[in-house]
């Protein structure tokens, strides 16, 4: 499954300013001793990780940045050049220069389905991922902290949705609309049925058995006025996601998505979780 890059672009800054800090801050302790680090990101979009969290780290990085849809790694690529102070190709690689940070990153098409344990072998410092993993299967994240502890690696994956949403005002659909959008995020993402928003208690589930250190903190997006284009293209996909499902009237869904083009304030949750090996 992939996502516009219209979209990331979206919902990016927002996304930015919800990871949790003090987790945040957690992460970059643990690296704070190393004057470069190597992160592969998996399932990078347009890059927004990135952009996000290198200033968790060293002044030398090397970031992989791991996607299977060459649209949105050629994104990524021409996202990452605006964004930097400098930018400099370097083959097939990107040279980046930010608040006195050189980052050198590598874009590489894989599918995370097929290929996990071997893009895993690339043995990074650090394993990041963001938004991704409500939309693999209870299976898939069994395999992946079992590959991920085995070779010894830390995680820290943020904003992965918890199946919390909060309107304000609120509609007499709501609770049905989630309930179907929910069921919705059960379906087959491509890696089988989808954790949805069990994914962040499975994931630490496997982790801890896997004897892996887990901390999650919260991190919902809090939408306010600003933030009218994200509401109106969320609630479009969920309602689109709805109708999909069958369980709710047309009638009910045309009247939540309009009321919900007038929200003043919505919480959708989130969670961000580090693990590494205990």
């Amino acid at each position: 499954m992939s996502f516009s890059p219209e979209w990331l672009a979206l919902r990016e800054p927002v996304d930015h300013r919800s990871v949790d800090r003090a987790l945040a801050a957690r992460v970059a302790d643990w690296f704070g001793g190393q004057d470069h680090v190597s992160i592969m990101d998996l399932g990078c979009g347009a890059g927004s990780n990135l952009r996000g969290s290198y200033a968790l780290f060293g002044d030398s990085q090397h970031w992989t940045l791991v996607d299977y849809d060459p649209a949105l790694l050629a994104a990524a690529r021409e996202r990452l050049t605006d964004w930097a102070d400098e930018a400099e190709e370097a083959g097939e690689e990107l040279l980046l220069s930010k608040d006195g940070k050189r980052m050198m990153v590598d874009f590489r098409r894989a599918d995370l389905m097929a290929d996990l344990e071997r893009v895993l072998d690339w043995r990074p410092d650090l394993i990041t991922a963001a938004a991704l993993f409500d939309l693999v299967s209870p299976a898939w994240i069994e395999r992946f902290a079992e590959a991920v502890a085995t070779r010894r690696l830390p995680l820290y994956t943020v904003l992965t949705y918890d199946g919390r949403e909060l309107w304000n005002p609120p509609h007499p659909a709501d609770e049905a609309m989630v309930a179907a959008f929910h069921a919705h995020q059960h379906s087959d993402k491509g890696f089988g049925p989808a954790a949805g928003p069990d994914a962040c208690t499975l994931m630490a589930k496997a982790f801890r058995g896997a004897g892996h250190a887990v901390e999650t903190a919260d991190s919902p997006w809090r939408l306010g006025p600003q933030d009218g284009a994200l509401v109106d293209a969320l609630t479009a996909g969920i309602a689109s996601a709805v109708r999909e499902t069958g369980r709710v009237e047309e009638a009910d869904v045309a009247g939540w998505l309009a009321a919900k083009a007038g929200a003043r304030q919505g919480l959708v949750g989130h969670l961000d979780l580090f693990t590494r090996p205990a």
